[in-house]
């Protein structure tokens, strides 16, 4: 346990002391008390989307580490994390148990669109942050309508940006197909592309085919669209849907330009059941450090996720994203927590969350977390990445979200 703590102190360094901007006077809110702060979850542990369940399961762990090295400010955290199984009446459910039973602090990395939807106003009325909602749906950053809701991960629609501007780019007469949720997820892709390709939509898509989360299988939609005879592919599903897609398309002996979204491009839960093969050559974009990807194995943040699931969460599937995510979130919350100091109310966590300028362990370098009042839309820069058959390599430059420009090196 010393030994973990030692290797992991750049992280932790003050998590157990009291801030010098702390307020002198101690302000609380439901769920803080002199030695514990309440933090609730809601993560689809069963249902469609449980691949994500490994993200609930490494917010666990990461709790216990940080409460092994003294808390935050000298609180420990009591982590309430609870299945909604990915169906949005159940993710009221237990929202509404979260705050008004077990009465915690905030709701922490809420997992889906369609789910954390459901529980949007509700949030807001009650004044509850639904903080670093884990999900890239754009309405996360809308702190006018609702200013206790914010996001995390590059959103949607700003992802298909840079997928558009790619095509654009290397593919500027490609015939364009689309498989995609029909959802407020699968909707802010299609918006995204329609962004930067405007005019030119209408002829380069040739097959737009959406799905139901219900359904068993996708294998129907991706026929009708190869017989549309794109060129390219664009892959707009969650872990299941996406691993099938995968697999037809080979089935199919289909060779298009294939790309993923990036909340699907896990070795572990979505392209080892896909076939390893079938799908090398896919394309994605990142804003975190690939875990298969050896070039980030020397660096400081990686080594800090690996000591933290080496002692915490051994058991993990080496080869899955899910943890990093987990890791990244959990790191931005305590941040913010540790920034509070005394004054633990969710007015002052909120204040907090709205002025972020910072790096976060487990981003990709010159990749920042950073808000404004106005912006609600934590980490907006992506890196283009290729699926070799064995790992994620990226590739090129870093690129902005809002339009797909490079953004300038740091260096």
């Amino acid at each position: 346990m010393l030994h973990l703590a030692r290797t992991l102190m750049p992280a932790l360094a003050g998590f157990s002391l009291l801030v010098g901007t702390a307020s002198a006077e101690k302000q609380y809110g439901p769920g803080v008390s002199d030695t514990e702060i309440r933090i609730g979850n809601i993560m689809p542990y069963s249902g469609p989307a449980s691949a994500y369940s490994i993200i609930g399961k490494t917010m666990s762990a990461y709790f216990r580490m940080i409460n092994d090295v003294g808390g935050i400010n000298g609180r420990k955290i009591t982590f309430i994390s609870n299945d909604d199984g990915y169906s949005p009446p159940k993710t009221v459910e237990q929202a509404r148990k979260l705050v008004e039973s077990d009465e915690v602090f905030l709701i922490f990395a809420p997992l889906g669109t369609a789910t954390n939807a459901a529980i949007q106003k509700y949030m807001n009325t009650m004044r509850v942050p639904q903080l670093f909602v884990l999900s890239g749906a754009s309405r996360w950053g809308d702190p006018g309508h609702f200013p206790w809701t914010i996001g995390l991960q590059p959103n949607y629609r700003a992802e298909a940006r840079v997928y558009a501007a790619y095509i654009l780019k290397q593919h500027p007469d490609a015939r364009i197909g689309i498989l995609y949720q029909n959802d407020d997820f699968g909707r802010d892709y299609i918006l995204g592309l329609k962004d930067v390709l405007r005019d030119s939509y209408d002829r380069m898509v040739v097959a737009s085919m959406p799905y139901e989360t219900s359904i068993p299988t996708v294998d129907s939609q991706v026929v009708a669209i190869k017989a549309a005879n794109p060129d390219i592919l664009l892959n707009i599903a969650t872990p299941k849907f996406a691993a099938q897609a995968i697999k037809k398309v080979a089935e199919l002996n289909w060779h298009p330009v294939h790309i993923v979204t990036n909340i699907s491009v896990s070795v572990g839960a979505v392209l080892k059941p896909a076939g390893l093969d079938n799908a090398k050559g896919i394309l994605s974009a990142a804003f975190q450090m690939d875990v298969t990807d050896p070039q980030w194995d020397s660096r400081p943040g990686m080594l800090r996720f690996r000591a933290f699931m080496a002692k915490y969460y051994p058991e993990a599937n080496r080869s899955e994203s899910g943890p990093m995510i987990a890791f990244i979130a959990a790191n931005a919350l305590v941040e913010v927590l540790k920034r509070c100091g005394d004054d633990l109310t969710r007015d002052n966590v909120m204040k907090m969350v709205a002025n972020l300028d910072l790096e976060i362990d487990g981003l990709i370098p010159g990749i920042r977390v950073k808000t404004t009042e106005t912006d609600f839309y934590p980490v907006e820069q992506v890196q283009m990445m290729r699926f070799t058959g064995e790992r994620w390599e990226a590739f090129g430059p870093i690129l902005d979200g809002r339009d797909g420009t490079i953004v300038p090196s740091p260096n």
